[in-house]
């Protein structure tokens, strides 16, 4: 048992190649990694060849733990920074296990501390030892917060002065000795809607085949993309949503969303004033992802099961009114999905029943990640 608590803390090492060339792309060999998901997985990380302002490619370790990042680490920060760019005001993702414990976006009265604490106590238990992703430079106010409880990662765009200095100080925060800091630079350059240039994803099978596919990015770039629900019934014609969200629950819903576009489907969340409140995540069925998060919100919240005025995302339709039912008995006054289901009429009329606002995206963002 020690030698295999041991591995966390080594690097296991793999004979990657210093480059490789993957359809016509050239990539050159950054850093072999402390591990890859689990301690026995070696794992190597690079770059394209000849890369400049990347991202990604041009990240920065300013600084690490005792044995450097893992391929789990690489990867929450990537999917932290691919919710946080959707946000100009300043936006926190903290992640764990590439999924958002809890996301959100400062308020107009608002800082990045906030937007930090507002993220982490989202679902603190899950927080714990997570990633946290920011896209505005980290703050000393923000980093002294940080260091309150036990993170594995920050990532940001740049540090302020003195933020680095708060996250070294090892002699006031003996719990984050092993903190790594990470600067993102230039994350507005990231793809975020379909058609901005965006390189393909590729997925290697147990035999070596490739699998390449185009990245999961969104068409919803404002509530004028958004569609009021409306469908045909077989036998009595249209059926239409009859209230549409206010201004706060379109912000809302729009958060939601952007947030949803880095959940592992089946996905849905639960969002009020920038918030998320509660993320469902990777349930075989879409009433048991809706279950899923109000049943955590209901731990968040002690027992107090009112989440009136929070909107929901859904990653993908509704087939049936059940999750429906269950957000109204929540709550929950505004859903954003992509419609599609043949027994649309029967979500639509549900809603109506409920009062709940509805709009639809005519698109899916499965994430299988």
């Amino acid at each position: 048992m020690a030698d295999y608590r041991a591995k966390y803390f080594s690097r296991t090492e793999g004979e990657f190649p210093e480059e490789v060339k993957i359809l016509g792309a050239e990539y050159t060999k950054v850093e072999d990694l402390r591990y890859g998901t689990n301690p026995h997985q070696a794992a190597a990380y690079y770059r394209p060849k000849g890369s400049t302002g990347l991202p990604f490619a041009d990240m920065e370790i300013l600084k690490t733990g005792k044995s450097g990042l893992s391929e789990t680490n690489l990867s929450d920060i990537h999917h932290g920074i691919s919710i946080v760019k959707y946000f100009v005001s300043p936006a926190c993702a903290v992640m764990k296990h590439m999924n958002p414990s809890g996301a959100a976006v400062a308020q107009p009265d608002e800082s990045q501390l906030d937007a930090y604490i507002h993220a982490r106590d989202a679902d603190a238990r899950a927080a714990f030892g997570g990633t946290v992703c920011f896209n505005t430079p980290l703050d000393v106010s923000t980093a002294e917060e940080i260091m309150q409880t036990v993170v594995e990662v920050v990532a940001a765009p740049d540090f302020e002065e003195g933020a680095l200095e708060v996250l070294s100080n090892y002699d006031r925060y003996k719990k984050n000795r092993e903190i790594r800091a990470i600067q993102v630079p230039n994350i507005a350059s990231l793809p975020k809607f379909v058609g901005d240039p965006a390189a393909p994803t590729i997925k290697v099978l147990g035999d070596g085949s490739l699998i390449v596919a185009e990245p999961l990015l969104t068409k919803i770039r404002s509530d004028a993309d958004l569609i009021p629900a409306v469908t045909e019934h077989p036998k009595h014609g249209k059926v239409e949503i009859k209230r549409v969200p206010t201004e706060k629950e379109f912000d809302d819903l729009l958060f939601a969303w952007y947030v949803n576009l880095n959940v592992r489907s089946n996905g849905v969340v639960i969002a009020r004033d920038g918030v998320t409140l509660a993320v469902g995540t990777g349930e075989q069925d879409r009433v048991g992802a809706v279950e899923q998060a109000i049943d955590k919100a209901k731990r968040k919240f002690a027992g107090d099961t009112d989440l009136k005025g929070a909107s929901l995302s859904s990653d993908g339709f509704f087939p049936m009114r059940d999750s429906i039912d269950l957000c109204a008995a929540a709550g929950i006054t505004a859903i954003i999905q992509p419609g599609g289901s043949i027994r649309d009429w029967e979500v639509i009329e549900a809603a109506n029943e409920h009062g709940i606002a509805m709009v639809f995206t005519d698109e899916r963002i499965f994430s299988h990640h």
